[in-house]
């Protein structure tokens, strides 16, 4: 028989011992200032009198408009008339995507709105925007027409795929850009390609690259004094974020294993069900964690050396797997944490989100915050002067008037067009 042939029946599982090592002091949060009742840190933020504009709807600009609020800018979200079409598709959602925001209602395709707009862009450091490309020159908003206004202005705008290219002006959502940068070819299962993470990736993406773009473009400002033009593209982010898969790809490419199948399976790398109904996940990658493993299992026929390099292993993915499995499933969740704890062994417990709200790990971190007894996610590297985020996201306009008497334009600034409820407008 073939390496790891019959291992399931010699699981001969160890007892628990005392964890491998102590746990290691987790650091705290550097609390550097207070908060103001609004929830506005009273003292000097990482991006504090940074003023943001955000046009920008539904996922990818709101998320990364959300980053920069919680790093201290003040952001305005301006929104059509009918609001943000994620308070309508998707209202949940809403809440954790702009917090801490204020917002305009502006309709754009009136001369008042684009008057408004305008003077907004003139006093603003960036403008995030997600339309389609060419809205925004026809709505007389594109960066051309802002820059002569302020040419200090950083804009970034956040579309599908992007400002140029065959594909620019085709619509999408997070699915299809994976799909289009290749991401959903890499997974796959039984030969066919799947999508099973319940997060949206491109989108995500689409969003980390609009703020790691804004922060550099910010930096050049500081030495040249100019502003720029951003084409962010979200199917551009999720292909960059292949980047540690292209060479395996390459590499099973030249060994004619690559097409149609992804990448190879690794051994040892995946989530397996526990006696109690429970789920694990393993990943012994590297060769001692491997050995520790099957040591721990006492998975004796595994320990041979044709799997002692995960390079060999590679090739009995399938029946290292299936060992594992088998021997995963005949004692409790709780057993095997309190096992491999022991014996350092990477592994975790598959949990909830109501598990991961209470877990003690994040607590201790400081990455949930409560807030009018609603669970809240923190911005997740403690740095100095950076205070929790504890304002609410505003209503559709909730700031319309204060926004217009900042400018020192009259509450009717807007005229007739200005429509504050929530709606389903079209794209």
């Amino acid at each position: 028989m073939g390496p790891g042939a019959g291992a399931g029946r010699q699981c001969r599982t160890r007892r628990p011992r005392q964890p491998h090592s102590a746990a290691r002091e987790v650091p705290r949060r550097e609390e550097g200032v207070t908060a103001s009742r609004s929830g506005t840190p009273t003292g000097s933020a990482p991006l504090a009198k940074l003023r943001v504009l955000d046009l920008s709807e539904l996922l990818p600009g709101p998320y990364a408009t959300s980053l920069l609020a919680d790093l201290g800018a003040e952001v305005l979200k301006v929104e059509r008339p009918g609001g943000d079409n994620a308070r309508a598709i998707a209202p949940d959602m809403v809440e954790a995507l702009n917090r801490g925001k204020r917002s305009i209602c502006i309709d754009l395709k009136t001369e008042p709105g684009r008057a408004v707009l305008h003077q907004l862009a003139e006093r603003s450091d960036v403008l995030v925007e997600g339309f389609r490309p060419g809205v925004t020159r026809r709505l007389g908003v594109d960066y051309e027409s802002l820059r002569s206004l302020n040419p200090r202005l950083i804009y970034a705008s956040v579309s599908g795929y992007g400002a140029s290219g065959p594909n620019s002006l085709r619509p999408g959502h997070d699915l299809n850009y994976l799909s289009a940068a290749g991401v959903v070819g890499l997974s796959q299962r039984g030969g066919a390609p799947t999508h099973d993470v319940n997060i949206p990736v491109a989108d995500i993406a689409g969003s980390m690259f609009t703020v790691v773009s804004i922060l550099a473009a910010l930096a050049q400002r500081e030495r040249d004094g100019r502003g720029q033009f951003l084409d962010v593209a979200i199917a551009d982010a999720a292909l960059h974020w292949t980047t540690p898969r292209l060479g395996p790809w390459l590499a099973a490419r030249a060994r004619g294993t690559a097409a149609g199948a992804g990448l190879p399976r690794q051994p040892a790398y995946g989530v397996y069900p526990t006696a109690d109904g429970l789920y694990l996940s393993i990943a012994a990658i590297e060769d001692a964690f491997f050995g520790r493993l099957v040591a721990a299992l006492g998975l004796t026929a595994l320990q041979v050396p044709e799997l002692a390099r995960h390079h060999d292993r590679v090739a009995h993915a399938a029946r290292v797997d299936a060992a594992i499995a088998d021997c995963l499933r005949r004692e409790p969740l709780a057993h095997w944490a309190a096992l491999f704890d022991a014996e350092d062994i990477p592994y975790a417990p598959v949990k909830s989100l109501d598990d991961v709200l209470a877990d003690p790990h994040y607590r201790a971190r400081g990455m949930v915050d409560e807030v009018e007894d609603q669970p809240r996610l923190r911005f997740p590297v403690p740095l100095r002067n950076l205070s929790a985020q504890r304002a609410k996201a505003p209503a559709v306009g909730e700031h319309t008037e204060a926004i217009l008497a900042e400018l020192g334009l009259p509450a009717d600034a807007l005229g007739s067009s200005r429509q504050d409820q929530p709606g389903d407008p079209s794209p």
